[in-house]
C-alpha cells in the first residue's frame, strides 16, 4: 500500500468523543490509552502526541471567551480550564475537574442551573462547555509586564559571499514588500543591522530623510551608539526604512570583506532588543571568523563517519550560541537563522539559535538569486506576515494515572512541564512522550488540556486551549487499531533526530527498524493461532503505511546514508526542520508527492488540479516518455525521461535536448 493521499488525520476520533478539540491540535499515538505497564512494554511503538497549537482552525474562527470580573474560570487545585468534561454538582453551584476531579466552587456571575443529568441549561450557548476548543481573553494577573508591541530586528550578513550572491536584493526586496503586511499595525517595531569584520548600526529616527550608519569595529566591547533609534516604530518611521531597503542591495556592492562576526552581531542584537523581545531574523552567507562565537572548519573529518565519534560533528561545537539562546528566550526573542553558505557553515551550532528560542532554520546551499531567489522570497514573506503568538508559555496537563515526560521540539523548557516559546506560529508542532505512573490504571478514560498562553500581534493576553479525552483499554488489539500512523511518524522522526545527536546514523536506523519489527510482531502474535496465518506478516489497517514511513524517515535526509549522501549542513538544517513539521506537512518531507505532469499540460489550467494524480514512488511509476515533479513541500524537482519530445523540453525549459547539460555527475 502507498499513503497517496497523504495524512489522514484521525477525525472518527470525534465520532466517539465529540467534544474533543479537532486532532489537528492534538492527536494521540493511539487513541487507547493502556491500563497497565506491561500493555505498554508490549506496545513497542512510541507512546505520546503531537500538539499543533495554533494549527489553522478546521471550523472557522476559535471562539473567545471573556469572562470580565469573574475571572478565567479553572480548578484551584491542579488549574486545569473549564471544559467541556467537566461536570455539575448541587443544583449548578459546583464543579468537578475532570482531570483531577476536585469539586471546585462557581463563581456567583457564571452560575446557572443543571438538568436531571447534571448538564447546564446554557451548556450550548458556552462554547467553553460544548467545544473542544476555546480562547480566552487573559486577565491582568496574567501577564508579567504589559504586551509588548510585535517587533522584527534583521541581522544580515553583507560579507563578499553575500554581496556576489544576489542574497542583498532579495532579502531588501522581500522585506519591502511585506512592510504592509507586518502582524500589530500600527505598533509593529523594526530594526536592522549589517555585519561583516565590524558591526553597521543603523539610525532610522523617524525626523531623518535617510538612516544614519554608524561603524562599531571593536569586537570585543560592543556596544550601542544610539540606543533609541535602532529599534523603530515602523509606521512612524517608514519612510526612513523604505529608503534604507531601497539602497541596501547597492550600499555594499564593492566590499570585498570575506570575514563574520556573527557573535558579537547577535550580542548587539540582543542589547537592542532585550527591553521589548520579538523576532530576530538572522542573514548568514559564511562561517563565523569573528570575535565571539568565531567557529571551525569541522564538516569534512571522514573519519569521524562510522566511529562513536561520529555525532559529534552533529552537535554544536562552541556553547556561546546555546547559551545566547538562553539569553534570547528570557527576554522574549525568537531567532530565526537563514543560511546561504557555498561552503560549511556549521548549521549545527548556528541552529542551537532557533532550536531554543522557539525559531527555525532555513537553509540555502550554494544561494544564487537566480536560481533560489524564488524560494527565498516565498519562505521569507511566509515568516513575516504569518500570524504569530508572542512571548508564549505552553503546559499539557493530564489526567490521574499519566504524564508527559519527554518534550521534543523548539523550546526552553522552564520547569518539567512549561515550554517556553518567545514566538509560535501556525507552522510549528510539538511531540511528547507519554508514560503511566501507575502499574495499573484505575480511571476509564484520561483527559488532556493544552494551554498555551501568548500575546497576540493586536496586544491582547490570550490563552488558547485545547481539551481531549481517550478511553482506557485492557486490550493491546484495541491499541493497535486505534494506532494513529501520523503521530507515531512524527514522534518517531523527533525521537531519530535526537538520536542522531548521540549515536551513529546507522544505530539510529536500526532501532527504528526494530521498534518496527518488534510492534509488527506482537501484533501477529496476537492472531496467529485464531487465523491460521502461519509465516504471513499482517499488520493492523491503521498501520498499513508505518512500514513504508520507517523506511521513509531512513532515507530522509537527516538519516540517510554517511559522509558522502548529504553534506553535514544539509543533514543538520533537515533534522531541525524535522523537529518542528506538522504531521502533514512531515509526511509530504519524508514521502514527498510525485505527479506526471506531461499528460496534463495541454489540458485548460482549471481542469489540471483535478486531473494530477499522485503517484507511488517507485521505479515501475516512472515512463522514459514522461515528465515528472516531486515535491516535499521544500523542494520541486523535476524528472524528464530520456525519451520525451525534444520540442516539449524546449517548451518548458527554453533549451533543446541536444544543448541539456550532462546531469549524470551532478
Amino acid at each position: 500500500p502507498r499513503p497517496l493521499d497523504g495524512d489522514e488525520e484521525p477525525t472518527k476520533v470525534l465520532e466517539a468523543y465529540p467534544l474533543n478539540c479537532h486532532p489537528r491540535y492534538f492527536r494521540l499515538t493511539t487513541h487507547a490509552i493502556p491500563a497497565s505497564q506491561s500493555l505498554v512494554s508490549r506496545w513497542h511503538l512510541p507512546l505520546g502526541a503531537v500538539v499543533h497549537p495554533l494549527a489553522e482552525s478546521p471550523d472557522g474562527e476559535v471562539p473567545v471567551i471573556n469572562f470580565g470580573s469573574a475571572g478565567v474560570i479553572r480548578c484551584r487545585r491542579c488549574r486545569t480550564y473549564i471544559n467541556p468534561y467537566a461536570t455539575f454538582a448541587d443544583a449548578g453551584r459546583k464543579w468537578r475537574c475532570n482531570l483531577c476531579t476536585l469539586l471546585n466552587d462557581v463563581p456567583g456571575e457564571y452560575f446557572c442551573g443543571i438538568d436531571g443529568s447534571g448538564r447546564r441549561y446554557d451548556a450550548d450557548q458556552r462554547p467553553e462547555l460544548s467545544k473542544g476548543t476555546v480562547e480566552f481573553v487573559a486577565p491582568t494577573e496574567y501577564m508579567v509586564r504589559p504586551p509588548m508591541p510585535p517587533s522584527y530586528f534583521f541581522l544580515i550578513d553583507v560579507s563578499v559571499s553575500a554581496v556576489r550572491s544576489g542574497l542583498l536584493e532579495v532579502v531588501a526586496k522581500t522585506i519591502k514588500s511585506c512592510l504592509d503586511d507586518l502582524p500589530g499595525f500600527p505598533r509593529t517595531q523594526i530594526g536592522f543591522l549589517t555585519f561583516d569584520s565590524t558591526l553597521h548600526f543603523h539610525n532610522f529616527k523617524s525626523s531623518l530623510s535617510q538612516p544614519q550608519m554608524m561603524v562599531v569595529a571593536d569586537l570585543d566591547d560592543v556596544f550601542l551608539p544610539l540606543p533609541d533609534d535602532l529599534l523603530v516604530n515602523l509606521v512612524d518611521s517608514r519612510h526612513v526604512v523604505d529608503s534604507f531597503l531601497d539602497s541596501l542591495p547597492n550600499m555594499f556592492q564593492d566590499n570585498v570583506n570575506v570575514e563574520s562576526a556573527l557573535g558579537p552581531a547577535l550580542k548587539a542584537a540582543f542589547m537592542v532588543m532585550s527591553q521589548i523581545g520579538g523576532k530576530l531574523l538572522v542573514f548568514q552567507s559564511t562561517l563565523p571568523s569573528l570575535g565571539v562565537g568565531r567557529l571551525r572548519l569541522r564538516g569534512d573529518d571522514v573519519r569521524a563517519y562510522g566511529t562513536d565519534k561520529e555525532h559529534s560533528l552533529r552537535v554544536p561545537e562552541d556553547p556561546f550560541y546555546k547559551q545566547m539562546a538562553a539569553e534570547f528566550t528570557k527576554n522574549q526573542i525568537a531567532v530565526d537563522i537563514f543560511s546561504f553558505s557555498d561552503k560549511y557553515c556549521d548549521i549545527a551550532s548556528l541552529g542551537s539559535l532557533a532550536k531554543y528560542t522557539g525559531g527555525q532554520v532555513y537553509h540555502y546551499p550554494s544561494f544564487q538569486a537566480v536560481t533560489h531567489g524564488d524560494k527565498l522570497k516565498h519562505e521569507l514573506s511566509r515568516d513575516l506576515t504569518r500570524e504569530t503568538a508572542w512571548e508564549s508559555v505552553m503546559r499539557i496537563r493530564c489526567g490521574k494515572g499519566v504524564r508527559f515526560t519527554t518534550y521534543h521540539g523548539h523550546f526552553m523548557l522552564r520547569s518539567t512541564d512549561l515550554l517556553a516559546l518567545p514566538a509560535v506560529d501556525s507552522d510549528k508542532a510539538f511531540a511528547m512522550q507519554l508514560s503511566l505512573e501507575e502499574t495499573l490504571m484505575t480511571t476509564q478514560t484520561v483527559y488532556f488540556q493544552v494551554a498555551l498562553l501568548y500575546t497576540s500581534s493586536s496586544g491582547e493576553r490570550r490563552i488558547r486551549v485545547h481539551t481531549a479525552a481517550a478511553p482506557v483499554v485492557t486490550d493491546l488489539g484495541e491499541m493497535y487499531r486505534q494506532a494513529d500512523t501520523g503521530a507515531i511518524v512524527s514522534l518517531l522522526s523527533r525521537i531519530a533526530v535526537e538520536n542522531s545527536l548521540s549515536d551513529k546514523l546507522d544505530s539510529v536506523r536500526q532501532q527504528l527498524q526494530l521498534k518496527l519489527v518488534r510492534s509488527l510482531k506482537e501484533y501477529r502474535n496476537l492472531y496467529v493461532v485464531q487465523h491460521r496465518i502461519g509465516g504471513r506478516l499482517i499488520y493492523p489497517e491503521s498501520l498499513r503505511f508505518l512500514p513504508l514511513y520507517i523506511l521513509s524517515i531512513c532515507k530522509s535526509l537527516a538519516l540517510r546514508g554517511g559522509y558522502a549522501d548529504v553534506s553535514l549542513d544539509e543533514r543538520c538544517a533537515a533534522g531541525f526542520s524535522m523537529m518542528i513539521l506538522p504531521a502533514k506537512k512531515l509526511l509530504n518531507f519524508i514521502y514527498p508527492s510525485l505527479y506526471r505532469v506531461d499528460e496534463v499540460l495541454s489540458m485548460e489550467p482549471d481542469r489540471i488540479g483535478g486531473s494530477l494524480k499522485r503517484l507511488p514512488l517507485t521505479m515501475q511509476c516512472l515512463d522514459t516518455g514522461g515528465l515528472y515533479l516531486l515535491d516535499d513541500g521544500f523542494t520541486f524537482l523535476v524528472w524528464l525521461g530520456r525519451m520525451l519530445p525534444p520540442e516539449l523540453v524546449n517548451n518548458i525549459l527554453g533549451v533543446s535536448l541536444a544543448n541539456f547539460p550532462d546531469l549524470s555527475k551532478v
